[in-house]
């Protein structure tokens, strides 16, 4: 009995710490610097990272050649400079944390970087969007990829709801998760 009794709250401490390190915000380091081409783009990268609401940037550039502006979305399409609406220029120490979802548009202060690509475009998810731990789920493969021999893939719902053997659906992967655990402590 005492020794179900100490499982149980071995899982238990687990499980609230499993929630504890979702509920942070996710740090993102970024290297700031003109891309040497296209798919090595910070866009690229942005387009295939899950921002959420608490996550933070950080950015790595020499402070006496460069700076990091956030603009709006005009002066991030025309790279212009003169009015940012936050500027950062504290180089290998600058960090913003995204307080709100959206889009936030972030250009070079150099003369002529943001033209040569230097930019980024992070959209943060909505609040409502739940962290699901680890890796974000990967996109269902093209139907070129479905036809090459291998392993078939189970899409996930498009909701974000996940399923487990011997489980129901649940809206998030930590729900099911501390359900499955707690059916098997039980």
């Amino acid at each position: 009995m005492a020794v179900v009794s100490s499982t149980r709250s071995a899982v238990l401490l687990l499980l609230v710490l499993i929630f504890l390190s979702l509920a942070e915000g996710r740090n993102h380091l970024i290297e700031w610097k003109i891309p040497s081409s296209e798919s090595e783009s910070l866009n690229q990268w942005a387009s295939r990272t899950r921002f959420r609401v608490g996550d933070t940037l950080e950015w790595r550039y020499d402070a006496s050649k460069d700076s990091v502006l956030q603009v709006s979305k005009r002066d991030y399409v025309t790279c212009t400079t003169s009015s940012p609406l936050i500027t950062y220029n504290d180089g290998n120490n600058t960090t913003a944390r995204l307080e709100q979802s959206g889009p936030h548009y972030y250009i070079s202060g150099a003369v002529g970087h943001c033209q040569m690509g230097q930019k980024l475009i992070v959209v943060v998810m909505s609040e409502h969007h739940r962290r699901t731990g680890g890796a974000s789920p990967a996109p269902a493969p093209s139907p070129a990829d479905r036809s090459e021999a291998g392993p078939s893939i189970a899409e996930a719902p498009a909701s974000g709801a996940w399923s487990f053997p011997g489980c129901r659906k649940f809206l998030t992967l930590e729900s099911a998760l501390v359900l499955c655990l707690l059916q098997l402590v039980m």
